[in-house]
């Protein structure tokens, strides 16, 4: 059934998974992609009135984060048009702890458009999608702030979440805030990744300077490199950050999933086991 739903960011690591959970519920939505058709691309305002039109309900995440440069200004712009174009509902993937995406979030909230903030911690799936996948196949992981404690949540969940709010109205002007079901470090982390892959992974503390200076060395783009240090600078020590919260159990009427049942299921893929040679 081809439906009125949009989801940007449907080919990234939540978006692809809302359209997977909306897919599984017989809804085809739009995906919102700048390979997609319409396509639609953050950088490219003229594609947005095509992936937009004719849309009722949207779930939007912005690339790499709402707290880089620019992306006010975008949420803005789209929130705009999608008013104009009579858009009825958004869900916005927002980042917890994050001054500058709470401010992304105002704009929609303020901007008379039936909205669900889904607010989530960092994601399980960095270490098997992300940037922290490189560390781990190589078998030396360092990181900076190893004894900060950490929510991490599954994208899995944070999806189940984000697609049950889309097509329920109760969560209307809502903030869902997503996190796991416990607190974890960095170390802990590496120590279960290490036990459910039967690999042995060394895990180094260094500071947030030297991470910084090593990505600049692996040649990584600035702004990936300034997103990451401001996500360890001011949204892991962030106390607000520190907190499990049960708002997945409200919403799903189910557990949050643990970083070890992640671990576990992520092992079996083999995705861990694919060894880099230095």
């Amino acid at each position: 059934m081809k439906t009125n739903i949009l989801v940007i960011g449907g080919t990234g690591k939540t978006g692809r998974r809302v359209v997977e959970q909306l897919q599984n519920k017989g809804i085809e939505p739009r995906i919102g992609s700048r390979s997609s058709s319409p396509s639609f691309d953050w950088d490219n305002k003229d594609t947005w009135v095509d992936a937009l039109n004719g849309i009722e309900k949207m779930y939007v995440t912005y690339y790499p984060d709402l707290a880089v440069p620019g992306a006010k200004d975008a949420i803005e712009s789209l929130t705009h048009l999608a008013i104009e174009l009579g858009v009825k509902k958004m869900v916005l993937l927002s980042g917890k702890g994050e001054t500058e995406a709470e401010a992304c979030e105002k704009i929609v909230m303020d901007s008379g458009i039936n909205y669900t903030i889904v607010r989530a911690s960092w994601f399980n799936q960095n270490w098997s999608e992300s940037f922290f996948l490189e560390p781990i196949l190589s078998g030396e992981v360092a990181l900076p702030m190893s004894d900060i404690l950490i929510p991490f949540v599954d994208a899995n969940d944070i999806a189940e979440v984000a697609a049950t709010v889309l097509l329920d109205d109760t969560y209307n002007g809502e903030i869902i805030e997503v996190t796991g079901p416990e607190l974890i470090t960095f170390k802990d982390i590496v120590n279960i990744i290490s036990r459910s892959s039967n690999r042995k992974l060394n895990f180094y503390d260094i500071t947030l300077e030297q991470y910084i200076d090593g990505m600049k060395q692996m040649q990584i783009p600035n702004d990936v490199v300034w997103l990451i240090e401001y996500l360890f600078s001011h949204v892991l020590t962030n106390p607000k950050n520190q907190l499990v919260v049960n708002d997945i159990e409200r919403v799903l009427d189910r557990k949050a999933k643990t970083f070890l049942e992640y671990a576990q299921e992520t092992a079996k893929t083999g995705i861990w086991s694919q060894v880099k040679v230095q």
